[in-house]
C-alpha cells in the first residue's frame, strides 16, 4: 500500500559505527548528536560510548506523473491517482498546439510542458520526486520518442499509449540499467483477462480454427487516431488458432451515427469514451458461429488498471527485480491488480 503520510521512526545506534545500510529512496534521512555534548567536549569525551546517533527516516511517497493530459484518458487516470491518495507530480508533458497551461484533478494543479521543455522537465519531476513512476497516455506518434527519454532520464513507466513500436519500446528499456516498464495495449484487467484466455487457447490448441473465417470491428470515439490495440492483440491469437487474418483489415468505426447502429454505443459514450470490440468466426460451410464481445463504456476501468499497474512496477523495482520488463498479463498472472 502506498504511504500516505510522512511517518517518522527513530532508531539508536553506537555514535562510533558506522554505517553500512544502503541508501533507500524510499527513505529521506537525516541525522543530529545531541547539542549538550557539543558544548561539553569533556563530558562529551567521558560519555562517548554512551553517545547515540540520532536517525529521523521519512517515508518518501510514491509520486505519478501523468504525461498526456488533458487528453481525456490521461485525465482519468490523474484523477485516480488523486482518489487513490497517491502524489499527483506538478508537472506533465504534453503535446504542440495545447492552448492550456494548467491542468487539475481532484484540487491537485500540474504545469505542463510544451515540446520544447519535455527533457529538462524530466529532470525537474526526478529531482524533485525520489520515488516517481511515469504514465504515458499522450499519442502513437509521441509514443517511441517519450519511451526514449524516459530511459534517458533513468525514470520507469506504464505506457497505455497504442500505436507505438513496441519492439523499439523494449529495446530502450532493455538498454537501460534501472528502468522497469509496463507496456500493455489495454489496461482494464477484465479485458486483460480475455486477452489472457484467447493467448492461452492458442497456445494449447493451435490451428483449431483453421479454415473458419473472421471479421473484426472495433469502435471508440472520434478522437482515438489509431486501430485499437487490443483488437491487435486478440487478433494475433485467432491467427495462431488459424484463421488467415491480418490486422489491417479490422473495421475501425470512429462515426457517431454508425457506432450506434451497428454497435449500439450508448448515445452518452460516443464522445465520453468507449471501446466496442466484436469478432465473429464462420465455419467454412456456414453452419457454425462464434461471436466474442467485449464492450466498455467510460475509462473508468482503465485508469483504475494503470493504477494498478503503477503500485505493481513501483513494488518490483523496489525489489529489484531482475525482470524489468512486463505487460499487464503479467500483473495478473501474479496477482498485482487489486
Amino acid at each position: 500500500m502506498p504511504i500516505a503520510n510522512s511517518v517518522v521512526a527513530f532508531s539508536l545506534a553506537p555514535a562510533l559505527a558506522s554505517p553500512t545500510q544502503r541508501f533507500n529512496p524510499r527513505l529521506a534521512t537525516s541525522s543530529f548528536t545531541s547539542p549538550q555534548l557539543q558544548r561539553s567536549p569533556d563530558r562529551a569525551r567521558s560519555t562517548q560510548r554512551r553517545a547515540v546517533l540520532v536517525t529521523i527516516q521519512m517515508a518518501v511517497d510514491l509520486a505519478v506523473m501523468v504525461n498526456g493530459v488533458p487528453g481525456n484518458m490521461a485525465a482519468a487516470t490523474a484523477e485516480e491517482v488523486v482518489r487513490r491518495g497517491l502524489v499527483l507530480a506538478d508537472e506533465a508533458l504534453t503535446g504542440p498546439g495545447v492552448a492550456n497551461s494548467h491542468f487539475e484533478a481532484g484540487g491537485s494543479k500540474v504545469s505542463l510542458s510544451t515540446p520544447e521543455d519535455h527533457t529538462a522537465c524530466l529532470k525537474r519531476m526526478k529531482d524533485k520526486y525520489p520515488r516517481l513512476i511515469v504514465v504515458d497516455y499522450t499519442h502513437p506518434s509521441a509514443a517511441n520518442p517519450n519511451v526514449e527519454n524516459y530511459a534517458k532520464a533513468g525514470l520507469s513507466f506504464v505506457i497505455g499509449t497504442t500505436g507505438g513500436n513496441v519492439d523499439d519500446m523494449k529495446k530502450a528499456v532493455d538498454k537501460s540499467s534501472d528502468v522497469y516498464a509496463v507496456i500493455a495495449p489495454n489496461m482494464g484487467k477484465q479485458i486483460v483477462a480475455f486477452q489472457a484466455m484467447m493467448d492461452m487457447m492458442a497456445n494449447e490448441f493451435p490451428g483449431a480454427f483453421k479454415g473458419y473465417k473472421i471479421t473484426v470491428k472495433e469502435s471508440h470515439q472520434a478522437t482515438k487516431a489509431d486501430t485499437s490495440g487490443t483488437a491487435k492483440a486478440v487478433v494475433n491469437s485467432f491467427s495462431r488458432l488459424g484463421l488467415d487474418f491480418d490486422v489491417e483489415d479490422i473495421e475501425k468505426v470512429r462515426e457517431a451515427s454508425r457506432s450506434m447502429r451497428e454497435m449500439q454505443v450508448p448515445e452518452e459514450y460516443i464522445t465520453a469514451g468507449h471501446a466496442f470490440h466484436t469478432y465473429h468466426l464462420t465455419s467454412p460451410d456456414g453452419s457454425v458461429n462464434f461471436e466474442f464481445q467485449h464492450n466498455v463504456c467510460g475509462r473508468g476501468v482503465y485508469a483504475a488498471g494503470t493504477v494498478d499497474a503503477v503500485q505493481f512496477l513501483d513494488k518490483q523495482k523496489e525489489k529489484g527485480d531482475s525482470t524489468r520488463l512486463f505487460n499487464m498479463i503479467d500483473i495478473l498472472r501474479i496477482g498485482g491488480m487489486s
